[in-house]
């Protein structure tokens, strides 16, 4: 297996997608595979159409999809706000086209991606990310449904997002586990999912930013100081007003001011007015540097948790969203508690930020997991790959 297809989210305007894209990337490069990003550009056929249409009965996906018009709405009528976010749009794209050259032709309609694919790529790889959420089960992409039987096909850290499949998805979410010759994933609760499903074992790996330690990272991210004030880093992605509440207390107890990067995800009321510095033109670069030199990070965000591990910050991590079976707070359960790091989610005290951190403990536990991880990797890649030898 010589060129690898992925299909993953490189384009996407979020930080931690584009890092990890990038560190997957850089970590096949470094195994010795050619790797290509798949383009695929939907068309309105009757075969896509077809494909689609489960996704009008899902009421998550509908909910989403509504959430992200209100956001536009919003934005729209604020000048200043619309302004500033299509400033940060030019900088994803700007950070896309510098680091990901190697883009494949785009793919129009599912019959092109079919074709086209199938001579191009000898395997294919589909990882991290939340590519597995039942809401995105309609696009039929991330499944790598249009990937040939007999090829391999390759789940690197990928993700359901949710603890528990619906019970009306669970025989789709099987068929296409089914047709993977490699099933790894970021969280055990996904390996729990697997099990379930296929009655396979698939190992629990760390996500792609996780293969390349900090002094890897400094040398394709350069280290250089955003702000040169001291501060703490608020990277808030979803809605809880009560998390912003608690960063005020923190500069209460500090008397630094806070750096937020406003309607991301979300557009939240309370953010208007939140964060004494708030930053929009800024790439996925300048974020890894804002975690690098802030002195408290505070964040809901599974990837900001990740590079403040990596450069060994003194950071609190809280749950995103509410508790329950449709929660997508698994990832940074298992995080947390992969690493040991369980104190660092916040639990209503935000002084629990200035406990000190036994980073070599934990950097033993990393560098386990990325040695059991890499072990995966060039074993699924090279077709060699037996899930009984990672227990």
């Amino acid at each position: 297996m010589k060129k690898i297809g992925l299909a993953v989210c490189y384009d996407t305007p979020n930080y931690g997608s584009q890092l990890q894209v990038l560190a997957t990337i850089k970590a096949m490069e470094r195994l010795g595979y050619e790797t290509e990003i798949i383009r695929y550009k939907k068309k309105l056929t009757p075969v896509f159409l077809l494909q689609s249409l489960p996704r009008l009965f899902n009421g998550t996906f509908l909910r989403t999809k509504i959430a992200a018009k209100q956001k536009q709405k919003k934005i729209q009528k604020d000048p200043d706000i619309k302004r500033n976010t299509e400033i940060r749009k030019r900088r994803f794209r700007d950070f896309a086209n510098h680091y990901f050259t190697n883009l494949s032709e785009p793919y129009w309609g599912w019959e092109e991606l079919v074709k086209k694919s199938s001579k191009n790529y000898d395997g294919f790889l589909c990882g991290s990310d939340q590519l597995w959420l039942p809401q995105n089960l309609g696009s039929h992409f991330y499944t790598l449904e249009f990937a040939p039987d007999q090829k391999p096909k390759i789940a690197y850290a990928t993700s359901f997002g949710v603890s528990e499949i619906p019970e009306y998805q669970r025989k789709r979410t099987a068929r296409y586990l089914s047709r993977f010759q490699a099933l790894s994933t970021r969280e055990i609760s996904g390996e729990k999912i697997i099990k379930s499903l296929t009655g396979r074992e698939a190992p629990v790996v760390c996500d792609p930013t996780m293969l390349l330690d900090t002094q890897e990272w400094i040398k394709l991210i350069p280290d250089r100081k955003v702000l040169e004030k001291p501060y703490v880093f608020c990277y808030f992605l979803g809605t809880d007003e009560s998390h912003r509440k608690a960063a005020e207390k923190l500069k209460e107890q500090t008397g630094l001011p806070l750096v937020s990067c406003p309607f991301l995800d979300n557009f939240v009321e309370a953010d208007k007015k939140f964060g004494d510095i708030q930053l929009f033109d800024m790439d996925a670069a300048d974020f890894i540097n804002l975690i690098r030199h802030a002195q408290y990070i505070l964040t809901d965000s599974f990837h900001g948790s990740i590079f403040s591990i990596l450069n060994h910050k003194k950071f609190l991590v809280f749950d995103r969203f509410r508790k329950g079976k449709n929660s997508r707070n698994s990832r940074i359960e298992s995080l947390c508690g992969i690493l040991g790091l369980n104190s660092r989610r916040y639990q209503g005290d935000v002084t629990a930020i200035f406990s000190a951190v036994d980073y070599q403990k934990v950097e033993d536990r990393m560098d386990k997991l990325r040695r059991k991880s890499l072990s995966y990797l060039k074993k699924a890649l090279s077709a060699e790959y037996n899930a009984e030898e990672e227990e």
